[in-house]
């Protein structure tokens, strides 16, 4: 997560040809997303849209298609929930906005605050992620009992002799 995906532009940013700007079923297709699902991440706050149409179409430019991107592998490839996603892209921004401040301040008690304050959001992020790994390993661990558990009736079956029916890990029998 090094790049920082926000709606505003650094305030040193180069002038450039205008960005190229999407509608919502344009954006839908390329991400493989439904309209309704960029609706309600726009609902929940986790995106913004670059633009209105004169129509009141809302229009994406590439870094808000770089976010549902950001958002689609979180939600279906690391599995986070959409309140956990939320979190992680305000700590994004929130980091973004720090580093900004850090450069330009030259007070130190503001500068340490800020480090602190970053600091503490990270904790936050590794907490999120650190639970994350503990669910999954406790999936894996079901995952491997239940193969264990069928492994045993294969080794029955290839024996000869009548598959044992004990209950699996975590059941009653």
């Amino acid at each position: 997560m090094d790049r920082v995906i926000t709606h505003a532009k650094p305030a040193d940013a180069k002038p450039t040809a205008a960005p190229r700007l999407l509608r919502i079923n344009e954006v839908a297709t390329e991400l493989g997303l439904t309209t309704r699902s960029i609706r309600y991440y726009e609902e929940l706050g986790l995106l913004k849209p670059a633009a209105r149409s004169e129509g009141a179409y809302r229009l994406y430019d590439e870094d808000d298609v770089e976010r549902l991107r950001f958002i689609r592998g979180l939600r279906d490839d690391a599995g986070f929930s959409l309140a956990e996603i939320g979190r992680l892209l305000e700590d994004e921004v929130a980091r973004a906005r720090n580093r900004l401040r850090f450069r330009t301040s030259t007070d130190q008690t503001e500068r340490r605050a800020i480090v602190v304050e970053g600091m503490a959001r990270i904790d936050g992020q590794v907490a999120i992620l650190r639970e994350k790994a503990a669910r999954l390993r406790e999936m894996i661990a079901a995952a491997e009992a239940r193969r264990s558990h069928l492994q045993e009736h294969l080794e029955d079956i290839d024996a000869g002799r009548e598959p044992r029916h004990r209950p699996a890990p975590g059941k009653s029998a």
